[in-house]
This record gives structure tokens, C-alpha cells and sequence, in this order.
């Protein structure tokens, strides 16, 4: 078993594994992944029966819509928070 030596322990002045990134499009990848949560919680803005679609009522199909929404939204907010990080490697 060895112990190791003084020389692998990290320098005080190493980064410690928190990557930098662009702020600003990491909080706009924030805003992507809040904007569904607000929407869907807010659930007096589509408790209703109209418009309906193939007589599917609004509330059923805005909540199935959203599924295909948040997915955009997710892998938006995914594309930025890669983006902001590669920019952060110079």
C-alpha cells in the first residue's frame, strides 16, 4: 500500500472541477427550463374546454402540446449550456 507522495496531493491553486461559462446564456438556458414549469403550473390560464380539437378539449391537448414544447426548450437549454462552456476554453 503506498501512501503516496507530497508531489500528487493538488496545488492550492488549482481549479477545483467548476468549469467557466458565459453567464448570460446559462441564464437564458435557466429562462428555457422555467418557461414550461410556468406555464404548466399556471393552470387556471388553460382550464377550459375551448378551443377543442377533434374534440379533444384545451386542456388535454395544451398539456400534450407542452410535451413537444419542453422538449424543444430542453435541448435549447442544453445547446446553450454547451455553448456557454466552450467559449469559456481559450
Amino acid at each position: 500500500m503506498s501512501l503516496g507522495s507530497p508531489d500528487d496531493a493538488p496545488t492550492p491553486t488549482e481549479p477545483t472541477g467548476v468549469p467557466h461559462a458565459d453567464r448570460r446564456r446559462i441564464a437564458l438556458a435557466c429562462v428555457c427550463l422555467a418557461i414550461p414549469v410556468v406555464a404548466l403550473l399556471w393552470v387556471p390560464s388553460y382550464a377550459r374546454e375551448d378551443p377543442s380539437i377533434g374534440g379533444v378539449p384545451f386542456f388535454f391537448w395544451y398539456q400534450f402540446l407542452w410535451v413537444f414544447l419542453c422538449s424543444g426548450l430542453t435541448w435549447t437549454a442544453y445547446l446553450l449550456t454547451r455553448s456557454a462552456r466552450r467559449g469559456g476554453r481559450r
